[in-house]
């Protein structure tokens, strides 16, 4: 019992020295991570040394930082390769893509947050950096995170809302949950989301829920850009195409519309 628990450990201990690497910090040293998950920098230095032996991480010969080893995309490609959402959404994003030239990317929700899992860039020369994939987001800033807050069952959106993480990102983030509940009710309304600047000033966002066969919502689909470019009439052009794309995500993942869970009026197609 004693050794399984030891390994158990050891196993958590991995874990949040892997969560230590972000996209806005992919190098750090080993101090540096010691400090962050709060071991002793001898015990945390063995545990990477051994990581970077097994190709879960990679080391700078010249300064001696760790960063993510390429066992972690052979990983990350068979999630995406076994993955429903992804296999059944790509092709689709690619069409909406295609017609938007905008940036398009899937969401999923974990936890308290939103993960991309799949993102098209726009191929248009003015662009803002969208979140690569991967990448964790909030779910009360962006059309996607309203989204996916938006078509989550009551109890968990409240929690959620209870929970006092409503972080302003920007000046345009909506913080107040009273706010935030109104903002919500209107897009299981509408049928999708709208963001202007409320996580990256300038950027603008239109997002559309996806559900699975149940009728639970599984991801969200975006078309973003520069907000310049979402003009009354693109903007128009963009809701329609979003929420049909979704709506035909949907379908394919075995969602109809009779099914009652997904709750809130779907108005997609």
């Amino acid at each position: 019992m004693s050794d399984q628990v030891d390994k158990a450990h050891t196993l958590q201990r991995v874990v949040r020295i892997l969560d230590c690497f972000t996209q806005d910090r992919p190098e750090l040293g080993v101090r540096e991570v010691a400090r962050l998950v709060d071991l002793s920098t001898s015990a945390t230095g063995r545990l990477m040394a051994a990581m970077k032996d097994l190709g879960i991480l990679n080391q700078n010969h010249a300064t001696k930082t760790y960063s993510v080893g390429t066992r972690m995309l052979a990983w990350a490609g068979i999630y995406l390769s076994t993955s429903d959402i992804h296999t059944t959404a790509y092709p689709f994003l690619q069409d909406l893509h295609q017609s938007t030239q905008e940036t398009i990317s899937l969401y999923i929700l974990e936890g308290c947050e939103r993960v991309c899992i799949e993102r098209l860039e726009s191929t248009q020369n003015v662009r803002f950096v969208a979140p690569r994939i991967g990448r964790r987001l909030p779910l009360h800033a962006g059309s996607a995170g309203k989204v996916l807050l938006a078509y989550l069952d009551e109890p968990r959106r409240e929690e959620i809302l209870a929970s006092g993480a409503l972080t302003r990102l920007t000046e345009k983030t909506i913080v107040d949950p009273v706010q935030l509940r109104a903002e919500l009710a209107k897009i299981r309304k509408d049928g999708y989301a709208f963001s202007n600047g409320e996580w990256i000033l300038d950027a603008a966002g239109i997002a559309a829920p996806i559900f699975d066969r149940s009728g639970t919502i599984c991801a969200a689909l975006t078309i973003s850009g520069p907000a310049q470019r979402f003009t009354p009439e693109i903007f128009s052009s963009y809701v329609e195409q979003v929420v049909r794309v979704a709506g035909c995500v949907s379908q394919a993942l075995g969602f109809r519309r009779g099914s009652i869970s997904a709750s809130i009026a779907y108005q997609a197609g």
